[in-house]
């Protein structure tokens, strides 16, 4: 199984790495990386980023239901995200302190810190599951992979 996530996750990089090669603005990436895993990861019931703005988070692209517009401050799997620096799975989100349920259908969650070109942290990738403990480290990694294309270079 583990097999067969990797080549879809290398599909799927591939596709997004076409797409976003000529466009360079973030926000138009970021809507296309959202419809694709959407679309393509059948157990993921909502993906979409969310952006520091003045020191909140507030709701950006995203594909599923609706999305809680700001996220409490250092409340949340997002802001676990922000606050570590680093990519956060949480296989059961009733057992996340502070959990926000933007969705009460949803299960398991995984954030993905989003840096620009100059390694400056810009927000989180957000993916949500009905099913529980639906992500794992190979998810974690190849979607830190995904991301790096929001901010990279036009053709690289």
């Amino acid at each position: 199984m583990a097999g067969t996530k990797i080549s879809k996750y290398l599909r799927l990089f591939a596709q997004l790495e076409k797409l976003t090669e000529k466009c360079t603005d973030p926000i138009a990436r970021m809507a296309t990386v959202n419809a694709i895993l959407y679309h393509k990861m059948e157990t993921f019931s909502w993906v979409g980023f969310y952006l520091l703005k003045e020191g909140q988070l507030i709701v950006g692209p995203y594909q599923g239901h609706l999305a809680c517009q700001t996220l409490e401050k250092n409340k949340g799997v997002c802001w676990a995200g922000i606050n570590e620096k680093k990519t956060i799975i949480v296989p059961d989100v009733h057992d996340f302190p502070g959990h926000i349920a933007c969705d009460s259908h949803s299960r398991s969650e995984i954030v993905i810190p989003l840096l620009n070109r100059e390694g400056e942290l810009t927000g989180v990738m957000d993916i949500d599951s009905r099913l529980e403990n639906n992500f794992d480290t190979t998810d974690g990694r190849e979607l830190e992979k995904i991301c790096r294309l929001i901010y990279r270079q036009a053709g690289n």
